[in-house]
């Protein structure tokens, strides 16, 4: 194998040979599927460099006054997923989303820091978990997020 070919673990193969009608396919990346499955060397499964300019704690996106806003979505997934990968670690933000998926039909943007999945607070939570919520619960996801107010 060269230095370019993805090898996915044995946990991830298990995970991705899942995949038929309404199952859910999640890749170690967060990026997280309905249905199709996705290939070992599928792009979703490589480390992408983190999409922040610099590292933000809980407190900060909390703080009366400071220069985030919040904004709360409804998503309702379709046949492919809801069309966004969360990333990081307390915060999770949103390090993807697919133009023409649910999410960014309703707004969802890069950078945006992921605060409530479903009204549940996720701010000391890391993207795998966030990621679980997200797959196990309802094909209706309500985000609560944090979004710099000039970005």
């Amino acid at each position: 194998m060269g230095p370019r070919t993805a090898v996915a673990s044995s946990k991830e193969r298990k995970m991705l040979s899942v995949g038929r009608d309404n199952t859910v396919n999640c890749g170690r990346s967060g990026y997280c599927k309905r249905g199709t499955m996705l290939s070992p060397t599928s792009p979703v499964l490589l480390n992408p460099k983190s999409v922040l300019k610099r590292p933000v704690s809980p407190e900060e996106l909390q703080r009366p006054g400071g220069p985030y806003i919040k904004r709360i979505f409804t998503i309702v997934g379709d046949a492919v997923g809801w069309g966004f990968v969360i990333r990081g670690s307390r915060p999770c933000h949103i390090q993807t989303v697919d133009p023409s998926g649910p999410a960014a039909a309703v707004g969802v943007k890069v950078c945006q820091f992921v605060v409530t999945v479903n009204g549940m607070d996720v701010l000391s939570l890391d993207y795998k978990t966030v990621s679980h919520l997200i797959l196990t619960g309802p094909r209706t996801v309500v985000l609560e997020v944090m979004e710099e107010a000039n970005y």
